[in-house]
Formats: C-alpha cells, sequence, structure tokens
C-alpha cells in the first residue's frame, strides 16, 4: 500500500427484491478485478454461495482520499446498476497479521 494512500471499506446491501444479472455481476468482478491490479483491494459477497442468494457485499481498498473511493464505487457496475446501495468509512488499521 502507498503511504499516501488510505484504506476505505465500502458495505454494500441489496435494495429490492430484483436479482443482479449475470452480466452485471461480471462485469463488476472484471472492475474489481483490475482495480486489484492496481491498488490493495479485496473484495467478498455476503450469503449462501451453495444457493447462489447474494444479500450484499463488502469491499477493502485503498484510495487517496474519500473523493477518489466514492468515484471508486459510483463505477462498480453492481451499484450503477441500482439494485444495491452502500456505506463508505474510512478504515484505521489498528493490528495486521504478518504476512
Amino acid at each position: 500500500m502507498k503511504k499516501e494512500s488510505m484504506l476505505f471499506v465500502r458495505t454494500d446491501y441489496k435494495i429490492g427484491e430484483d436479482e443482479v444479472t449475470d452480466q452485471v455481476a461480471m462485469d463488476s468482478a472484471q472492475y474489481l478485478k483490475q482495480l486489484s491490479e492496481e491498488r490493495y483491494l479485496t473484495a467478498g459477497v455476503f450469503g449462501d454461495m451453495s444457493t447462489e442468494i447474494i444479500d450484499g457485499a463488502m469491499v477493502i481498498f485503498e484510495a487517496e482520499n474519500l473523493t477518489e473511493a466514492v468515484a471508486i464505487s459510483e463505477a462498480d457496475p453492481v451499484i450503477k446498476s441500482g439494485l444495491y446501495r452502500y456505506e463508505l468509512k474510512q478504515w484505521h488499521v489498528l493490528v495486521a497479521a504478518d504476512e
């Protein structure tokens, strides 16, 4: 992680009953994968993977500031679809395991 960067936690919440299309899910996964090649990023979903019932997600990523973190979040196809809303918070890591 770059010294001047900050970590942000984005928590996604499903808005209604409509399901995300396979295309939106694939586009979001590709978007996050591309971001992970440029900066620290880890992401996952909440739900039952055996039934594929997903009701939310969490993305932890680095950004230079809140403005950039919002732009990154708003550009995610799953957010742009309007099926999920998100909360974004800056995360100050106090303890981390050695690699």
